[in-house]
């Protein structure tokens, strides 16, 4: 009756309670590498052998993910057309099609009619896509209604805009609001813990970063100091722009690490994710003259780049270059290592670009993520088990990306100088470099100071087998712990905290310093960087992120003197 003697304990349970509840709909939220198409494609043919339906409709989000669903269906006896247009002839040896969201907004009838006149279960991946355009909620609404059967899955169920998903159950909340509601979810943190993701690293990489703003103003700050919005922007593009510094030496950092694990793991792979075409093909560049290997470059409007997916995955190749196009669903078990090189921020794309890194093929692998050390990114990180769910009816301030601020700025800018001046054209990266700030893992951070490879600790990370996720984070606490102890050691007449309530302090301390900074620029308009770089030149150290608790606290005493002598 079922094929579900070989599905994970997960699986199992969201089988099971599918069968007790036998529903018209079904909303599962399983993290990405969970394994979603096969808790489906298990559901389809239960239902197909008992008999409750003759067709099988898959509903993805792109082109190559009809592919990918259609192979994988075929592997357990369901054979589904990925090629099928709205007013083709089903052929009379498949069992189902599948179709992407674009495709049924173009002709929603013409698949109502198809879904109507057999009894049909339809599938709709990463089901929030269905709300990314009105016309594709409205399409979906219409064409898919008159299924017996609808079984949702995502696993990012939340979205960053008011457009309700097709077919998902809200509860209402005490302030209006109403939230989205999973029959069945399986997040990250319990999938860590039941080994069926990896853990992932992410290493963060900070550096002095040099532009000229749109007013022709030249400005230097450290990546991830304290600064506004538009600025933070501006700094995180001066760091990808792939003619300074901060690019080579964060792809070459992420080649070596990719080279460790292929040492034992001969297939793993790794992937760049940029912000645009132009910015994919000049990465691309940078690693052929690192790796001596020209990679995988994937552009979502270019012909065959399913085709490059599907042979990036079979391959041995070390590296591939894309935008958008991999960022979700897109199966690359042997992906290992990712550089984040994209100024997309939100939560969802996020979680969506993570998920391509998680799944696990053999116990102990982790995998390492490059990111630019900017509080979004590192916040999102450290949060990476955190479920949300999508709500609508509340205010929704949520940007698109780091740019948005900026973007505000230039259309009020155009708006008061007029729209045929092309402000943003302005700005212009002048020199970058790149050093590791922190690792970020299990909710943690692990400052530089705090990691110790004095043993070579830190090369077991990743590699296979070794490590399962608990004694990964315990490696951490007691690398940061050891160089604690070896400092306090060295310098018994220190009064320097312990190690953990040092890092505690010194967190406390960056944090009132911001809000200083930000209370100055209130009162002054001084921007947030060209006050720390005040207050550095004024007292010494480095940047706000690597300053000593004495460091930290002279800047703090500085900028209060300030403001009493303004207020005086």
């Amino acid at each position: 009756m079922t094929r579900s003697q070989h599905l994970r304990v997960w699986q199992q349970e969201a089988f099971d309670l599918y069968q007790r509840k036998q529903p018209s709909d079904f909303l599962t939220v399983a993290t990405p590498g969970a394994g979603k198409t096969t808790f489906a494609l298990t559901i389809a043919a239960d239902l197909l052998a008992r008999g409750v339906v003759e067709r099988i409709v898959i509903v993805t989000p792109t082109d190559h993910l009809k592919t990918q669903w259609a192979l994988a269906a075929a592997g357990i006896g369901i054979a589904i057309d990925p090629t099928l247009p709205s007013r083709g002839v089903l052929g009379s040896g498949f069992q189902g099609f599948a179709v992407t969201y674009a495709g049924i907004a173009v002709n929603p009838n013409a698949y109502r009619n198809r879904i109507e006149h057999r009894a049909t279960m339809v599938i709709m991946d990463e089901v929030h896509h269905a709300g990314d355009a009105l016309t594709w909620g409205d399409g979906v609404q219409e064409a898919c209604e008159p299924a017996v059967r609808r079984l949702a899955l995502t696993g990012t169920p939340f979205r960053s805009d008011d457009n309700p998903i097709p077919f998902v159950t809200y509860a209402p909340q005490t302030d209006g609001s109403k939230v989205s509601i999973a029959d069945y979810s399986y997040g990250y943190g319990h999938a860590l813990k039941d080994g069926v993701v990896r853990p992932v690293l992410f290493m963060a990489y900070s550096g002095q970063m040099h532009w000229r703003t749109r007013a022709g103003d030249e400005v230097a700050a450290r990546l991830g100091e304290p600064l506004d919005r538009a600025a933070t922007a501006q700094a995180l593009r001066t760091a990808l722009d792939p003619n300074g510094s901060w690019i080579p030496e964060v792809l070459t950092a992420a080649n070596t690490r990719l080279g460790e694990v292929r040492r034992h793991v001969p297939d793993a792979g790794g992937l760049v994710i940029a912000s645009d075409q132009d910015s994919a093909r000049a990465y691309a560049g940078v690693l052929a003259e690192i790796t001596g290997t020209t990679p995988t470059v994937v552009l979502s409007d270019e012909a065959g780049s399913s085709a490059k997916i599907a042979e990036f995955s079979a391959g041995m190749d070390p590296w591939m270059v894309a935008v958008r196009m991999v960022s979700e669903g897109v199966d690359i078990p042997r992906l290992s290592v990712g550089v984040y090189a994209t100024t997309t921020s939100t939560p969802l794309y996020f979680a969506q670009a993570v998920g391509r890194f998680v799944r696990a093929r053999r116990k102990g692998e982790t995998a390492s993520i490059f990111v630019p050390s900017v509080p979004r990114l590192l916040a999102l990180a450290s949060d990476l088990e955190t479920q949300r769910d999508h709500v609508v009816g509340r205010p929704v301030k949520d940007e698109d990306d780091l740019f948005a601020a900026e973007a505000e700025l230039i259309a009020k800018a155009q708006e008061d100088q007029g729209a045929s001046e092309n402000l943003l054209g302005e700005y212009r990266a002048l020199a970058s470099d790149a050093d590791f700030d922190r690792l970020v893992y299990d909710g943690g951070e692990f400052g530089y100071d705090s990691l110790s490879d004095d043993e070579g600790e830190l090369d077991f990370l990743g590699i296979p087998g070794l490590l399962d996720p608990s004694q990964v984070a315990e490696l951490l606490r007691t690398s940061r712990a050891k160089r604690a102890r070896d400092k306090a050691s060295a310098t018994p007449a220190s009064d320097e905290p312990a190690a953990d309530v040092a890092f505690e302090k010194r967190g406390e301390l960056r944090r009132e310093l911001q809000a200083l900074v930000g209370a100055w620029h209130h009162r002054t308009g001084a921007p947030h960087g060209v006050t720390h770089s005040r207050l550095r030149a004024q007292c010494g150290g480095p940047a706000a992120a690597q300053a000593s608790t004495e460091q930290l606290q002279a800047r703090i005493d500085a900028i209060r003197t300030w403001a009493l002598k303004a207020s005086g």
